[in-house]
């Protein structure tokens, strides 16, 4: 499972709207509005590289309002829950 976070800065009035059209697309498990440098930020969980590329040059480019993104990929999570286990369940 690659996880990848987006951070994205966008138009003004337009925050609503980005982030319904980034929640609906597949592979875009969470959606935050957060205070700070940037307005949103996406959590993208998906099982290939490939898969990751697509998502982000092929759907989230294409969306309207987004100004600027910056993408973070995660190497390895430290968590007190076991997130592969309950985000890996239907990918057998």
């Amino acid at each position: 499972m690659i996880t990848a976070f987006v951070l994205l800065s966008v138009d003004r009035g337009k925050i609503n709207d980005v982030a319904d059209a980034l929640v609906a697309i597949d592979g875009i498990s969470e959606v935050h509005s957060v205070a700070g440098r940037y307005d949103l930020v996406a959590i993208i969980r998906v099982a290939t590289n490939e898969a990751l590329a697509d998502l982000v040059t092929d759907h989230i480019r294409q969306i309207e309002g987004i100004t600027q993104s910056e993408t973070l990929i995660g190497f390895r999570v430290y968590s007190k829950h076991d997130l592969e286990r309950l985000f890996s369940v239907g990918l057998e």
